[in-house]
């Protein structure tokens, strides 16, 4: 029960009698930076503790679902600084591809240019101009809400450093023979002109049309239906189920394609539903994925018949029209031709569309790179079954599994001019070399104009950011992470990812820990968004009630792998907490609160003193727990009931009396509340790191609590002094009840008379001030007596009620209780009733007699306390 630490005198006017957050934050956060509080060594001899951010793109502004992010992040990594691990949490942004030349190529639209008027190599000099000006302005958002990322590391994933890492695994791979060019269907949005990773299609439900069209004719005439009329003029087939019965005869016959002049087979294959729809399908392979396959498995033809920007170029009457135009043309013409036997209008179903633009999807098929997926899926599947690396919670693996074991090759390029560049390039005579970092083409070849996909970069971001492929003294230390701390929605398009390209790349998986959080929804649950008109921006309620103060919000909502609500009043009530923290700490200052000596020996200790060390004991094993179990809502919650309840509401004013007498005991007291305060500044600071900085240092005269060492359990615990308390605390509240429930005002001093156990007696001046009690008068009259336990309280209210006419207003409220249980039990007895009533209505008489014999109950026990 001692403890050595390095503290200087305190005035207490140093702590401002109000707290303004908006007067500390950037202040503070500036020193720390400056002082290298958050800067990683490398050659550092303690122990590594590693976390990348998940890298924002350069396009975007701190979002709600960042805030969370990181202030879960930063709790996890000041922790652990402050434990004495060598601490990275490395920062950065993603160039954002498709996102970030959207943006520029909507700048250049303002001055009345597009991209091809400038050419490539202008249009990429344009977008690093963008990025100086305009780029990146999440940082300063970052340093706001006060997020302790190494500074000095700062990546973007198109640095040279980071483009040299891709382009060797690009190498590896390609040689590997794990890269490879193929024609297959992919997400295609004709607005931006290139493929989208499955992450970039939002699917919307919308209104649309299914049509039914009879294809053939006579005895080999079939229905199919579609929503997308136009891509008939792509089919090759019809395909039906082998087993089904109604077109065993037309399997291996042609039968006619409307409009088009082509006879097409029927089908059998086994992917056709018999039970859908007519049990026959259109197959078009060159706009369908689902069709690429059935064409694929026949040896169909794959008959393209829209261009990139979904212009029809079938030849013929629709050429040239757009896709929904076509759509509309065509359903017509087959109208005409009497070939439409049913439509369904509107007919809800999903559709794609770009996350980017908000223009639909077109299936496409396309030339494009890929990844060959099944030896790396594997490694990464394997990595967590063996136990390298742990999801948390563990409850999500299965997820993870579902994706690493189904994952389809991986399509890597997109037809963009902002990105990494595929290092592959051709001869004038189509011969292909792949071109590694430092490895330069042959004159006269031409380089391939895709990019890669964004995901491609970001996969190597926990090592690209520290030097691989070279062996760097921060790869050396600090990979592979410690923990990777993300959203479970990336579990597939970056997380597996990761996995497969680390341990390909380095032989080691990149992280020892997934540890999954869920996404932030409105206070109703719902998710946010600009099209619900919900969105919320963090820096308005950092404006408005501090930065600590939505941290705490946020992360009191944090339960692992689950969305978290949030309110504004959530952010509201953790204001008042941080107010009432900086109050309180202001007030033990003022009183003498001390961190200077050791503890007195438990001997030398009040039992209240006592207590709220064994409890404080107790906080710390399960604030540890909850950390290492990414427990934030359980741990803010802990430390908010024990800061508040427990220290602030009764250990402080327990503390007054004590205070008041003066001598040893105060002074043994004002060390231990400064001890504890201390502990608890320390505790809370990953949380809410602005407010407990300066209340810390002003207390202790420590340099930085971002410094100070985390606090340790002692192992100290008093079950008999707790016990005491909690007999004090259950007294004190039974109290407070009374009173409450016979309307005498909180601030209202009412005599009385106290009989203490013995474990009590000590607490007489205690009580009589938590409670507002005077000492009996000499005409003291008890006219209310409360026995607790062995203890008895016994109050002259006749100067704060009228006691007569209290007792005759719970005699009538007690004959209406009892006239309810009456009503109730009667019904509740008859089976006539029973038998034809509702469930739901008896249900509710059932409610209403259990809850007037409380009500009867509780009026018994108000009255059995007033005498007279």
């Amino acid at each position: 029960m001692t403890e050595s630490h390095r503290t200087d005198s305190t005035d207490p006017t140093t702590l401002p009698t109000t707290f303004v957050p908006v007067e500390l934050e950037g202040e503070l956060y500036v020193r720390w930076v400056a002082n290298g509080y958050f800067t990683a060594d490398e050659t550092s001899d303690k122990p590594a503790y590693a976390v990348v951010i998940p890298p924002p793109n350069v396009t975007g502004r701190l979002h709600m679902g960042h805030a969370y992010e990181h202030t879960q992040i930063d709790a996890i990594t000041r922790r652990k600084r402050m434990q004495g691990y060598e601490t990275l949490w490395q920062p950065g942004m993603d160039h954002a591809g498709i996102a970030t030349q959207n943006v520029v190529e909507r700048e250049l639209a303002k001055e009345g240019l597009s991209r091809h008027d400038l050419g490539r190599e202008a249009f990429e000099a344009r977008v690093w101009q963008w990025k100086a000006e305009s780029g990146g302005a999440i940082s300063d958002q970052m340093r706001r809400l006060g997020a302790g990322v190494d500074w000095d590391r700062e990546r973007f994933t198109m640095d040279e450093g980071l483009s040299r890492a891709v382009q060797t695994i690009f190498k590896r791979l390609y040689d590997d023979g794990l890269i490879y060019r193929a024609e297959r269907i992919i997400n295609w949005c004709p607005r931006c002109a290139t493929a989208i990773s499955d992450i970039e299609v939002d699917h919307k439900d919308l209104d649309g049309e299914l049509v039914s069209i009879r294809y053939g004719e006579g005895d080999d005439e079939l229905v199919v239906a579609t929503t997308r009329a136009e891509t008939m003029l792509g089919d090759t087939a019809v395909a039906v189920h082998p087993d089904d019965p109604r077109y065993r005869h037309l399997v291996g016959r042609e039968i006619d394609l409307p409009m088009t002049g082509r006879r097409i087979p029927v089908v059998a294959d086994e992917h056709v539903d018999p039970e859908f729809g007519t049990g026959a399908v259109k197959v078009t392979p060159a706009h369908d994925p689902n069709d690429f396959e059935i064409g694929q498995r026949h040896d169909l033809p794959s008959m393209t018949v829209m261009d990139e920007r979904a212009i029809i170029t079938a030849p013929g009457p629709f050429q040239g029209l757009d896709r929904l135009e076509a759509r509309s043309a065509v359903v017509a013409a087959l109208h005409a031709e009497g070939r439409i036997v049913a439509e369904k209008r509107p007919y809800s179903h999903a559709v794609g569309h770009c996350s980017r633009c908000g223009t639909v999807i077109e299936p496409r098929l396309s030339m494009q790179w890929w990844v060959k997926v099944a030896p790396l899926t594997k490694a990464a599947g394997d990595a967590v079954r063996d136990g390298r690396v742990a999801i948390h919670p563990p409850e999500l693996a299965g997820r993870y599994f579902d994706w690493v074991d189904n994952l389809r090759d991986w399509n890597i390029s997109r037809q963009l001019w902002w990105g990494h560049r595929v290092p592959i390039w051709y001869s004038p005579t189509g011969e292909t070399i792949c071109v590694g970092p430092d490895e330069t083409a042959p004159e006269g070849w031409t380089q391939d104009p895709d990019v890669l996909d964004t995901w491609f970069s970001s996969a190597l971001w926990p090592f690209s950011t520290m030097g691989w492929p070279d062996q760097t003294e921060s790869l050396t230390k600090f990979h592979p992470n410690s923990v990777l701390f993300t959203g479970y929605d990336l579990l597939f398009f970056w997380i597996a990812r990761m996995m497969m390209f680390g341990l390909y790349a380095t032989g080691q998986p990149p992280f020892a820990e997934i540890a999954l959080h869920g996404m932030v929804r409105d206070k109703h649950g719902k998710k946010m968004s600009k099209s619900f008109g919900n969105v919320v921006d963090p820096i308005e309620w950092m404006d408005s009630y501090g930065t600590d103060a939505l941290r705490f919000a946020l992360a009191r909502a944090a339960n692992p792998g689950t969305d978290a609500p949030i309110a504004e009043e959530s952010v509201a009530g953790s204001r008042n907490f941080t107010t009432k923290l900086w109050n309180a700490s202001r007030f033990a200052l003022l009183n003498g609160a001390t961190t200077t000596g050791p503890l007195p020996p438990a001997e030398k200790l009040s039992v209240t003193d006592r207590w709220i060390l064994s409890r404080l004991n107790t906080v710390i094993a399960e604030v540890d727990n909850y950390f290492e179990d990414y427990q934030f809502a359980k741990l803010s919650d802990l430390l908010y009931h024990f800061a508040w309840d427990e220290t602030f509401d009764w250990y402080l004013e327990l503390s007054k009396a004590v205070f008041a007498q003066g001598g040893s005991p105060a002074e043994a007291s004002r060390r231990v509340l400064g001890h504890v305060l201390d502990t608890l500044l320390r505790l809370l600071h990953p949380l809410v790191p602005f407010v407990t900085e300066k209340l810390w240092t002003t207390l202790t005269g420590g340099e930085s609590v971002v410094i100070a060492t985390w606090p340790q359990n002692s192992g100290f615990r008093d079950p008999g002094a707790e016990a005491t308390v909690a007999q004090l605390q259950h007294l004190v509240t039974e109290v407070r009840r009374f009173r409450s429930e016979q309307g005498v005002r909180t601030s209202q001093r009412v005599p009385a008379e106290i009989e203490l156990t013995d474990a009590l007696t000590g607490y007489e001046a205690a009580i009589r001030q938590l409670l507002r009690l005077d000492p009996p008068t000499a005409d003291f009259h008890s006219t209310a007596a409360l026995p607790i336990g062995d203890s008895r309280i016994s109050l002259d209210l006749s100067q704060a009620i009228d006691v007569d006419a209290e007792k005759r207003r719970l005699e009538k409220d007690l004959a209406g209780a009892l006239k309810e249980i009456e009503a109730a039990a009667m019904k509740l007895s008859n089976d006539s009733f029973l038998a034809k009533a509702p469930d739901d209505i008896v249900a509710g008489i059932r409610t209403r007699h259990r809850n007037a014999e409380l009500d009867a109950q509780r009026i018994r026990e108000q009255l059995s306390m007033l005498l007279g």
